[in-house]
């Protein structure tokens, strides 16, 4: 990682008055958004900024938030002098981190059943990652059909066509995954036991490469026949 990607500005822009914040990486991204601002992402920059229509009060409230939720983890923030502070928030690990943790018990499984076990955790029929990923986009759908504006309800329909379609295809896929690895008792290449070392430190270790070729023998001189 790049020793920039570890540095932020945030502070208000002279010209528009918006609360920015340039820099960063993906894990300062999440920080920014957690902590209210929006991502805008554009052909040549992308930055963050606070969403509109707060009081300066609130902008100011916000904004010193995540520059003490930045400096908690270590990175470097460059603030106006209104957003600065000597607080430090307590840092958890997200949602999606402890899912993206499955995937370092994918590389660590050591059999088929493994690999089936961590799978469950995402496809399991009343608790599992998808299972819940459904019933938020769900409520989604159902919170913005309470809103006031004409595209709401139809925006509304493609949260729910998320889940209704593309959601469900991913499920079956991976619940079919699912059961096959479970089926099947193998265990992967790397996973193979290592082989016991010799008690004795003198030995030498067996050649890996190809065994010599014999010696070249010189061929039998033809047997002189009588008469010829």
């Amino acid at each position: 990682m790049a020793l920039s990607d570890r540095h932020i500005e945030l502070r208000r822009d002279p010209h528009s008055g918006e609360v920015l914040a340039h820099g960063g990486d993906p894990e300062a991204h999440s920080i920014l958004q957690r902590a209210g601002f929006v991502h805008i992402l554009r052909r040549h920059e992308q930055y963050h900024r606070l969403p509109t229509g707060l009081d300066q009060a609130a902008e100011e409230t916000l904004a010193t938030a995540a520059v003490s939720a930045l400096r908690s983890v270590g990175y470097w923030v460059a603030c106006d002098a209104t957003f600065d502070t000597d607080q430090r928030t307590s840092h958890y690990l997200p949602l999606g981190a402890q899912v993206a943790a499955l995937s370092d018990q994918l590389r660590r499984a050591s059999t088929t059943q493994d690999a089936a076990a961590v799978l469950t955790e995402l496809t399991a029929s009343h608790d599992g990652v998808l299972a819940g990923l459904a019933q938020v986009l769900a409520s989604a759908g159902e919170f913005l059909e309470t809103l006031d504006q004409d595209s709401d309800r139809q925006t509304a329909a493609t949260v729910r066509g998320l889940s209704g379609h593309h959601l469900a295809v991913i499920t079956a896929q991976l619940h079919q995954l699912r059961n096959a690895l479970t089926d099947r008792h193998e265990d992967p290449p790397h996973a193979a036991p290592a082989p016991a070392k010799s008690r004795t430190t003198n030995a030498k270790r067996p050649s890996t490469a190809p065994a010599p070729s014999p010696p070249c023998r010189p061929g039998r001189p033809p047997r002189h026949r009588p008469g010829a």
